[in-house]
């Protein structure tokens, strides 16, 4: 089946949206980050409250991690 070029679907944005707010998007703005293998996750609001940046979650999931091997390595 073939793409077919219609300037009637180009028109077919819904009229609540505006288009002036819509401008600037960058195409494959993250592209290289994702075929690096980022993981993207999305934090629940009430934990997100505790967190103002991602340096500080990657701080604390890094204690979190050193707590837990160090937990492994008592138990042993």
């Amino acid at each position: 089946m073939k793409k077919t070029n219609n300037k009637k679907n180009a028109d077919d944005l819904r009229p609540e949206y505006d288009m002036s707010k819509l401008k600037g998007g960058v195409r494959g703005k993250y592209a290289k980050r994702f075929k690096k293998g980022t993981n993207l996750v999305l934090l629940s609001p009430d934990v997100a409250e505790y967190f103002p940046d991602e340096q500080s979650v990657n701080d604390a999931l890094r204690s979190l991690v050193n707590i837990a091997k160090t937990g492994l390595r008592h138990s042993n």
